[in-house]
């Protein structure tokens, strides 16, 4: 199909009975729980066959069996994305599931291990950017038969980012440093893989989210790095409590955090045909904070 033949078939089908990502298939890191789990939902109930991408097999397991339940199709891939095995496993396994194509990477996988800077660690620091830059780019590369293509299907890469990647954050400059780059990642794909095959890649970069990273870390949530060490997430309350302004979100607009629906929603727009002319961008998902 044409450029200009699916442009018209999209303005004419507002309606999308079907779901707009029916026919596509996606993989989703991540998504054992919090705003991937969510997309990966949302993504099912739009059509698309779902990859629950995650670290916990339980948990992907049983984001996968409530898709399944609910009339949608999805299988797990449980694995480490540090793992350069397991990435190649991933691909492999997605574009099987796919019947030999793969439309859609939302690199989300992620978590936080803070510290300021005269105490992070080289460990701390070289972990959060694996985690958030290198391993997205090696997923992408690694799908890169499967996205530089001719075939009319769209293709989406949607790498998730920070309002911490933006403007910094005292106390996550490991953090902020990946999620920055990860933006370049994004341009760079696009500039690469919009030209010739379609693809476009975009970039979502949240802002205060209701999920694990933005809990108390009191309440004993972690995760575990691939050596075995348990890294606690979460905000410590002595910190919220002295936030101020912040902890009662007067710098949010909107007066309060994102649910991780809203957030996955706006994930799902971005990689739906209602944004087939939006490439290569940042869309900051804030309720207005930092505009």
């Amino acid at each position: 199909m044409s450029a200009s033949k699916r442009v018209d078939q999209i303005a004419g089908h507002l309606n999308y009975p079907k779901g707009m990502l029916v026919g596509q298939t996606a993989i989703i890191t991540g998504s054992g729980q919090g705003i991937g789990a969510e997309c990966a939902r949302l993504f099912a109930n739009e059509g698309a066959k779902i990859v629950v991408a995650d670290v916990d097999a339980k948990k992907a397991q049983d984001v996968a069996d409530q898709i399944n339940q609910s009339g949608g199709s999805a299988i797990v891939a449980v694995g480490d994305v540090l793992d350069d095995k397991y990435i190649k496993e991933l691909i492999k396994k997605a574009a099987e599931f796919g019947g030999g194509k793969i439309h859609i990477i939302v690199n989300n996988a992620g978590y936080t291990w803070d510290g300021v800077i005269h105490k992070m660690t080289d460990k701390q620091w070289h972990t959060i950017v694996d985690v958030h830059g290198t391993a997205p780019f090696k997923i992408v590369r690694e799908a890169a038969p499967y996205f530089r293509v001719k075939d009319g299907e769209p293709r989406n890469i949607i790498n998730i980012s920070s309002t911490s990647g933006l403007h910094g954050n005292a106390g996550q400059i490991n953090y902020s440093l990946a999620k920055a780059g990860v933006t370049g990642l994004t341009k760079t794909i696009a500039k690469e893989w919009g030209p010739q095959f379609g693809v476009r890649a975009n970039t979502v970069a949240f802002g205060h989210i209701l999920t694990r990273l933005t809990a108390a870390k009191e309440a004993g949530a972690f995760i575990t790095t691939p050596d075995g060490q348990k890294v606690a997430l979460g905000i410590p309350q002595a910190r919220k409590a002295g936030a101020g302004a912040a902890e009662q979100h007067l710098d949010i607009p909107l007066r309060r955090p994102g649910s991780a629906t809203e957030a996955a929603s706006a994930v799902l727009a971005v990689a739906s045909p209602l944004f087939s002319y939006v490439n290569g961008q940042t869309i900051s998902v804030t309720g207005g904070r930092n505009m």
